[in-house]
């Protein structure tokens, strides 16, 4: 998103109740993208790259798609509205088809990216007399606005700066094609947003050349005009084959067919309870990975850090999670993704620091280290700006992995669990609980339930392991862990607390006696302890307390909508906007879900009663993330809160969420609670997916 778009969008949303003005919302439409680049099309058919993180390839920043009478003028060009059509995904495949109702009738838009690749064909087949297909596309090479120049090759276009090279070609050429120059400053500055793509002018002279926007107007032939863009770098993709292959994209893929036979070869058969959300988890994990393996918490919709601090980069906590809830799937449901779990492994190896510990964030597309402000094992004197359940996640995940490892993988990853064990025993206090660092939510500092639920979860998986003098000094450190946790039970509340805090970050603190649904955790951490340890009657009967009383008071169902879930913490007031309380939170909902449904197991494998009062939980909570689910938008996707009216936002999707909806399911159908689920939810009053706000005006 470049500075101009967030002007525009600034100028829209200033005083909106619910929306931040400036960002790029990805709240309605679908995404494409399964091996790398990421694009996002709108329900008005416009299209935006969230590739970067991904690729490091910035490519489209703003685009628009219309069609007008064959001959006609710019004037008569009817630009695609979001209002007047309707979206889906073919089938369990990115390919995104979009219909759209135009004065001269219906036009069908496909859009399929393949690798550096997307393919925009439109089908104007059904509508009266003959149509002309204008797109208006914007590149940002290098992330650029300015210094930028393009190169016309007549059925294809180049834009570039200087390492990144973008191009653009039809399958029909084009009728004509020009550049769009920039506005003016007081266009910038003024109350309206500038209208795009800007009216001709006789005034451009090679402005038009210097930028990068191009509009082309497409002849469609045989009923349909097909475009494709293409994303490379110099160094690595000479001009001529770059031209070669945006070339033989367009002309490939120059019907729709031809696109859906594309995308049916991305994707597996889904079966199984509740078929739908996995194909849906799959999908969006899938989308917000990398080649490398390494995935985008979400799409970055707020590139300029104005509300929050970026979410287009890859995070050892979200990112293991992830992976072990994929490894349990599969193992459950047989979904071939290990070529996935081996890519996860070989990148945390390829990560890890050399104090045993992983980094705050990364980019996706190499690994190397990204901005962040939790980088405490990176700097002189500051350990306590450092987020040690990152690595107690990725450890949980790799000491799972070691049994399904190649052989000649298993002593590398064995290698890297042991350099990752003296990491976390670094941190591990005396008292047997983390020592103080900031918190899974990246908003304090403490030593929080969360941080304990990690290390107690990964040193068990590590004991579990069977690795020679590494799972005997983990096993010793669970068992430290799990005495510790009591540290932290609040009677008067029948919890334990969201953290230890205090002053002086080495001496006994006070405890925040919130409710935290990070702190759910314990539940999944406690299912992994009982394998290499025995959980007592009274952890037991705390833990059930815990789980149902957080549940509860996390729980919020408002009266002006149909959305409900839980909260992320009590008191939480970020991105609340006009709102007077907490938001919904589907991370914290899945996670109640989630953290239910292991309880529920852990009780059920001793025969105690109070298992199904917990399924029961978790199938209504995860009732509210599954589609058709309050908080499940009509694209399938989890965005990451919601406002109490309805109205979706922050990262959409959320990639934490979908694993933990995935796993959920996984678990449920292994401990047989989802029959009298689906019961359940037929018993339950229709719920109608949450609002997604009216559409963007046209610029």
């Amino acid at each position: 998103m470049q500075l101009r778009d967030a002007l525009n969008d600034y100028k829209r949303h200033r005083d909106h109740e619910t929306r931040f003005p400036g960002e790029c919302r990805t709240t309605t439409g679908r995404f494409s993208g399964l091996d790398g680049r990421l694009v996002h099309v709108d329900e008005d058919g416009r299209l935006r790259d969230f590739s970067y993180p991904l690729v490091g390839l910035t490519g489209v920043a703003r685009s628009r798609v219309g069609v007008r009478p064959a001959g006609a003028a710019d004037s008569e060009t009817a630009w695609f509205d979001a209002e007047t059509g309707e979206q889906r995904y073919y089938g369990n495949t990115a390919l995104v088809v979009t219909t759209h109702e135009t004065p001269h009738g219906v036009v069908a838009q496909y859009d399929l990216t393949l690798g550096d690749v997307h393919v925009t064909h439109v089908d104007v087949s059904e509508v009266d007399g003959e149509l002309d297909v204008v797109a208006c596309v914007g590149f940002a090479p290098d992330g650029r606005d300015t210094r930028i120049g393009q190169l016309r090759h007549g059925d294809a276009v180049e834009v570039y700066h200087a390492e990144e090279h973008d191009y653009l070609a039809s399958a029909t050429g084009f009728e004509t094609l020009r550049g769009e120059a920039f506005g003016d400053f007081s266009g910038l500055v003024g109350d309206a947003p500038d209208p795009y793509p800007r009216p001709v002018s006789d005034d451009r002279y090679e402005e038009g050349q210097l930028s990068g926007d191009v509009v082309g107007v497409l002849p469609a032939r045989e009923g349909s005009a097909t475009f494709a863009t293409l994303l490379t770098d110099r160094a690595e993709c000479s001009r001529a084959d770059a031209l070669d292959a945006v070339r033989a994209a367009a002309e490939e893929y120059a019907d729709a067919s031809a696109l859906e036979r594309a995308a049916e070869t991305q994707v597996g058969d889904v079966s199984g309870p509740h078929a739908d959300a996995v194909a849906a988890d799959l999908r969006v994990l899938s989308l917000l990975s990398g080649p490398r393996g390494l995935r985008t918490a979400g799409p970055d919709f707020d590139p300029y850090y104005v509300y929050s601090g970026g979410y287009g980069y890859t995070w050892f906590r979200d990112d293991s999670e992830i992976s072990l809830f994929l490894l349990e799937s599969d193992r459950r449901f047989d979904l071939g993704l290990s070529e996935w779990h081996e890519k996860s492994a070989r990148s945390y190896r390829e990560t890890q620091l050399e104090d045993g510990s992983w980094p705050h964030r990364v980019w996706p597309f190499d690994g190397s280290l990204a901005p962040g402000w939790a980088n405490g094992r990176l700097e002189a004197g500051g350990d306590v700006e450092y987020q040690a359940d990152q690595t107690g996640s990725v450890v949980s995940f790799l000491a799972a992995y070691l049994a399904d490892a190649d052989v000649d993988k298993a002593d590398e990853v064995r290698a890297t669990l042991e350099r990752a064990l003296a990491g976390m025993d670094d941190t591990l206090a005396d008292d047997g609980r983390p020592a103080t660092c900031q918190n899974a939510w990246e908003d304090a500092s403490g030593r929080f339930a969360h941080t304990a639920a990690t290390f107690l979860e990964a040193y068990s998986a590590l004991a579990a392991a069977g690795i020679e003098g590494v799972s005997e000094r983990a096993l010793a450190r669970a068992e430290d862990v799990y005495r510790a946790v009591d540290d932290l039970w609040v009677p008067e509340r029948g919890i334990y607390a969201l953290r230890e805090y205090g002053p002086d970050a080495d001496a006994a603190g006070e405890l925040d006696e919130r409710c935290d649904s990070a702190a759910l955790a314990l539940a999944a951490a406690h299912r992994a302890y009982a394998d290499v340890g025995e959980v007592d009657g009274r952890r037991l009967d705390r833990l059930v307390s815990h789980v149902e009383t957080v549940t509860e008071e996390l729980y919020r169902d408002p009266e002006e909508s149909d959305v409900a879930g839980l909260v992320r913490y009590e008191g939480d007031g970020w991105r609340t906007r006009e709102q007077g309380a907490e938001k919904i939170w589907t991370v914290s909902t899945a996670w109640g879900a989630h953290a239910a449904a292991s309880l529920s197991a852990l009780l059920s494998d001793r025969g105690d009663d109070r298992a199904e009062s917990l399924a029961a939980t978790a199938r209504e909570l995860l009732g509210h993330v599954l589609p058709g689910g309050s908080l499940c938008l009509r694209n399938g996707y989890l965005p990451e809160q919601v406002f109490d009216e309805g109205t979706p936002d922050s990262a959409t999707p959320l990639g934490w969420p979908h694993a933990l909806r995935l796993a959920t399911v996984a678990l449920m159908d292994e401990y047989e609670m989802i029959e009298a689920g689906a019961a359940a939810t037929e018993r339950r009053p229709p719920r109608r997916s949450p609002s997604v706000g009216a559409p963007d005006a046209d610029d």
